[in-house]
């Protein structure tokens, strides 16, 4: 339990309505939650399963009525497998006894988030419960793991020489990467205008390397500088939140 809890949790919403994925979801993202969208109740329910130490936010606005939305949550709580879930709910339905039975019959522990209070109001809401409820652990930054995609990769001078390679994993304070051909670089080396080539968006970034693995190829751990301008940072979160996206769609 302490491993899961330092590694923070998955943050899925289900079936989301425009507003979440349009406004509320880059909020979190900046704030550096972990998020994905689901978009069918049935593999939800297995992904719940596989990630049982999550969150997850359901719109019951979409694709079930009001009883078999209840019948699904009931069911998602009662699973063994998934008691560790925690369930909230989105919806413009503001009818007294409906929150009522989410909150007080069905217990759900993330709240029934009333969406016509509006994005800053629902989104604030969210904040709070997400942090109430320890969503992001000890972990400070969502890292991507990219090793095993071709189009994620760098470039950099150094020595007055360009080299390449391949981005490893990234977060939005810094990156794993390694050499095509290793310049050996040198602990807290400052290296300039990085190019980073994350699918098709490129960004421009200065790094610290501040450590080396012995793996083969090297692989060389990078800060990036902190002075890093706020639309660098939110491309790279932007790419990182894309990233986990496809794999747990893959999943």
């Amino acid at each position: 339990m302490e491993e899961k809890k330092s590694l923070g949790k998955k943050i899925f919403f289900l079936y989301p309505h425009s507003v979440i994925q349009d406004e509320l979801i880059s909020t979190l993202i900046q704030h550096e939650f972990e998020v994905y969208f689901l978009k069918d109740h049935t593999k939800a329910y297995n992904l719940l399963k596989k990630f049982g130490n999550s969150i997850c936010f359901i719109n019951i606005d979409e694709t079930l009525a009001q009883p078999e939305w209840e019948t699904y949550i009931k069911k998602l709580q009662s699973d063994p497998e998934i008691k560790g879930v925690q369930i909230g709910i989105l919806s413009y339905n503001n009818d007294r006894e409906l929150i009522k039975k989410y909150l007080m019959e069905i217990r759900i522990k993330c709240g029934f988030i009333q969406l016509k209070l509006g994005v800053a109001e629902s989104t604030k809401i969210i904040l709070k419960t997400l942090e109430a409820n320890e969503a992001k652990g000890r972990r400070k930054f969502v890292r991507a793991n990219c090793e095993n995609d071709s189009r994620v990769t760098f470039n950099v001078k150094y020595n007055g020489d360009l080299y390449s390679g391949n981005i490893i994993d990234i977060s939005s304070i810094g990156m794993a990467c390694s050499f095509d051909s290793d310049p050996d670089v040198k602990k807290n080396s400052l290296l300039r205008e990085i190019q980073l080539k994350l699918r098709g968006t490129l960004i421009g970034i200065d790094g610290i390397v501040i450590g080396k693995r012995d793996t083969t190829p090297k692989t060389y751990v990078l800060i990036f500088d902190s002075k890093t301008d706020a639309i660098a940072k939110a491309k790279i979160r932007k790419f990182i939140n894309a990233a986990l996206q496809r794999y747990i769609d893959s999943v």
